[in-house]
């Protein structure tokens, strides 16, 4: 008989919350099968079992938060008298984080165990779609996802699996006299993003300041980028631009770029870049960390960041790269969205929002005079937290990224 005890998943964490679990009491499993989902503030994984045998206790709840060493289920191997069990590696490498709220509030990076697909593809899938495929022996490379960006649900599996076909939207409109009332549990990565945005809201005292930006000649430099990058196989956004003229603009007044040590009450400036870059994925929005940006070229960011958002939203990124970040970026101009005022990634001192670009037109200088012409705008929002920053050093940074984005060729400088 193992009792099995609650590993330290990482990083020093204290203790996890159930989140799943993935067996039940008399179920028969193998060794390294994936047993509970068990969340810390750092990261969300699946434990494995430690040995072929039988469950035959489940000791704690989903939603429960448990200690580190605390036995949490016990399973018969054959082996008669009670075994404390070694605390194992988890099954496998963390995948959703996650992090923050809406595309607008990102928060604290969270993790959830991703399986390997047997078909050898990058498959996008949630994490009970993985679950429920191996339960019932589907090839998620054969499974076509009806979630956002081809995400495979786990009613895309069921249906997989029976044969049928699955809805396209989980919004479909439901006739009044059908609709049933839904109660989701508030745990899990849900309640890891509630904890970090009320700590964020109740601690960092926060004020916006918003900048409108004539990105005309940016849009041409990026469409021109864009091409030379296709070359090499490299997807060049508009984010790249933005986060290199923020890492320069943080370069220049490093006073938004950091974090308080509030034990030793110290405003941490490290002089070096480390942009969190909040994802929307399946699982809630997170938030890897790109660093060094302020030391890294266009073409080199739009790689990094291209396989750091595929990673993110496949459930593969790594543990450690989503912490460490210095300041964070949220971009939904993609969803929509004219304005924000994003809530700061705790403990950093600042975030910036990104919007929507809108056509509209515009005051041109030209050495005939002025004319009007249509013009692209977007607008950057940038949230500070006034206890370490004041209201001029972010009025600064923000004039700055105007300056720099609609000259993109000073971004060479």
């Amino acid at each position: 008989m193992i009792e099995f005890k609650l590993p330290d998943i990482g990083e020093g964490t204290a203790e996890g919350e159930i989140v799943k679990w993935l067996v039940s009491t008399g179920d028969a499993v193998k060794e390294h099968q994936a047993i509970v989902e068990v969340m810390t503030d750092k990261a969300t994984v699946e434990v494995p079992a430690p040995a072929d045998g039988t469950i035959t206790e489940l000791l704690v709840g989903e939603g429960d938060t448990v200690p580190v060493g605390d036995v949490i289920f016990r399973l018969d191997n054959g082996g008669g008298a009670p075994a404390q069990a070694a605390s194992p590696e988890p099954a496998a490498a963390p995948s959703a984080p996650s992090a923050p709220t809406a595309p607008s509030v990102p928060s604290a990076p969270t993790a959830v165990a991703a399986q390997p697909e047997p078909s050898g593809g990058k498959v996008l899938a949630v994490p009970s779609a993985r679950r429920v495929a191996r339960e019932l022996s589907v090839d998620l490379g054969t499974v076509a996802g009806s979630g956002r960006n081809g995400v495979i649900r786990r009613a895309d599996v069921e249906a997989a699996a029976t044969g049928g076909a699955v809805a396209q939207s989980s919004h479909s409109v439901v006739a009044p006299s059908t609709a049933q009332a839904q109660r989701i549990p508030f745990r899990g990565v849900r309640r890891k993003i509630a904890e970090a945005m009320v700590r964020s809201s109740q601690t960092a005292v926060h004020f916006t300041i918003v900048e409108e930006v004539d990105v005309t000649d940016l849009v041409r430099v990026r469409q021109k980028a864009k091409a030379i990058g296709a070359e090499q196989g490299i997807k060049v956004t508009f984010m790249p631009f933005i986060m290199k003229a923020v890492a320069n603009g943080l370069m220049k007044f490093p006073m938004l770029n950091g974090h308080l040590d509030e034990q030793a009450e110290e405003i941490v400036l490290p002089g070096t870049v480390n942009l969190g870059i909040a994802t929307d994925t399946p699982n809630g929005l997170i938030v890897p960390v790109i660093s060094q940006v302020e030391s890294k070229g266009l073409l080199q960011l739009a790689a990094e960041l291209g396989d750091l958002s595929e990673r993110t939203r496949a459930g593969r990124v790594r543990p450690e790269e989503l912490r460490g970040s210095t300041f964070s970026i949220t971009n939904a101009g993609n969803i929509g969205g004219t304005i924000a005022t994003p809530i700061i990634n705790f403990p950093d001192i600042a975030i910036l929002g990104v919007h929507r670009i809108v056509k509209r037109p515009g005051v041109v200088d030209t050495p005939e005079g002025e004319v009007i012409e249509v013009r692209q705008y977007m607008n950057f929002s940038c949230s500070v937290d006034h206890r370490l920053a004041d209201g001029a050093d972010a009025a600064r940074f923000v004039a700055y990224l105007r300056q720099i984005l609609e000259e993109p060729a000073l971004l060479s400088l």
